[in-house]
């Protein structure tokens, strides 16, 4: 089966932690055997003199292929307008990949087009895919459907990609309920949970990880006191500032902030004004190597974001034994089950606090909580997705592996 996925949000040479979950689940997809996978990860650059900014003047030397990801992955570059053309980029990503994709295809036909993110991916691999007269697939995972759902050029590209597709897949269930509320066909929906890295997500003693993480340069998490670490980037739309305004109601935790990104120096302030910043620890961006010991030296992870499909940092906790203080959106009644797991909160600095509060005046053990996720593993994501692409051709597959049944 020869599959030609394009995928905007993939690892590359100068941003290697860049989507690092779909470069999981695309080295076991190839890992299996079953798939001629060809990734093709186009790279957004504007004009100059915006070219010459960063992150931008460093992506521009990223070549045209390389295997940094652990596959051989091409990067094509496409003209992109920051903070205003985000809308129109499908049409400029396939102007940029169809040329190679045509000689690609005449050299070896693809079965199949997918796109691995809902926008701008998949109007993208739609254009790509009437040019090559080839079946399409496109998955979603929250902030594609959340964000660009609610932009009336991007939705309408969206749900034309769609009803063109063979078919569908959501990051959780109420993902799904959310693309089906947009238009999108449901009987085209099915579920597909995220993998997990379980060599390296999974529970090690609170106390030996603190003590290793606080040893690191540049980390030195306190090793004495609860600590909540909140991971991702630092945006208005992940809630850190919710957290940071949690703390005055938490006079003994401390809080670290695993992630960099445009909201840092807002952050910095408003930590300072309320007078918690001596409690609250800027780690910027924590290499995929280190995030287990620090998600296991934390007593609790906090995720205030406005909107997620299902975050894999949310069983990436729950693998490393620590409960979990997530709003109620997305897939968050289906990884939080019970109390052992974590708490559903409001995104309210009160509702945040008092949850915290609660999980530390009873804590459950790591086993209980890394219970939660035994059934998630790359292995299995990537069994079932290749399953889903070969009910897309038409062969005959077996029911989805769990967790897919959850």
């Amino acid at each position: 089966m020869r599959v030609l996925s394009i995928a905007t949000l993939f690892p590359n040479p100068v941003k290697p932690s860049f989507g690092v979950f779909v470069g999981n689940q695309m080295r076991a997809v190839v890992a299996r055997g079953e798939v001629d996978l060809t990734v093709v990860s186009p790279i957004g650059i504007p004009p100059w003199p915006l070219s010459m900014r960063e992150p931008y003047v460093r992506l521009k030397d990223v070549p045209e292929v390389s295997d940094v990801a652990g596959l051989s992955v091409y990067y094509p570059k496409f003209t992109t307008y920051p903070k205003v053309g985000g809308d129109t980029n499908p049409g400029r990503i396939a102007r940029a990949v169809l040329p190679l994709v045509r000689k690609l295809h005449r050299e070896k036909p693809f079965d199949l087009v997918d796109a691995q993110f809902f926008f701008p991916d998949g109007p993208a691999a739609a254009i790509v895919a009437r040019e090559l007269g080839l079946p399409l697939t496109i998955k979603s995972r929250g902030a594609d459907i959340h964000f660009w759902g609610q932009r009336p050029h991007a939705l309408k590209q969206m749900l034309d990609a769609a009803n063109g597709s063979a078919g569908l897949l959501a990051v959780s269930q109420a993902l799904r309920e959310d693309m089906i509320t947009l238009g999108m066909p449901a009987d085209r929906i099915e579920i597909h949970y995220t993998g997990l890295d379980r060599e390296k997500f999974h529970p090690i003693e609170r106390g030996a990880a603190r003590a290793l993480v606080s040893a690191m340069p540049n980390l030195g998490i306190w090793s004495e006191g609860p600590l909540i670490v909140t991971p991702g980037a630092l945006i208005p739309r992940k809630g850190q500032a919710l957290v940071i305004e949690a703390l005055p109601r938490l006079p003994q935790a401390r809080l670290a902030l695993a992630g960099a990104g445009e909201d840092e120096t807002r952050l910095r302030t408003l930590a300072k004004r309320l007078g918690v910043d001596e409690r609250v620890q800027f780690l910027g961006l924590v290499d995929h190597e280190l995030l287990p010991h620090v998600l296991c030296a934390a007593d609790v992870l906090v995720l205030p974001s406005a909107s997620e499909g299902l975050a894999n940092v949310w069983v990436e906790g729950l693998a490393c034994g620590t409960p979990i203080v997530i709003p109620d959106i997305g897939g968050a009644r289906e990884i939080v089950s019970d109390a052992s797991a974590g708490r559903i909160a409001a995104r309210t600095p009160d509702a945040i606090a008092a949850a915290v509060e609660d999980i530390l005046a009873d804590p459950p053990s790591q086993a209980q909580v890394a219970e939660h996720v035994s059934r998630f593993s790359w292995g299995v994501n990537a069994q079932n997705i290749v399953r889903f692409w070969k009910g897309v051709l038409g062969e005959r597959v077996p029911e989805p592996t769990e967790p897919e049944l959850a």
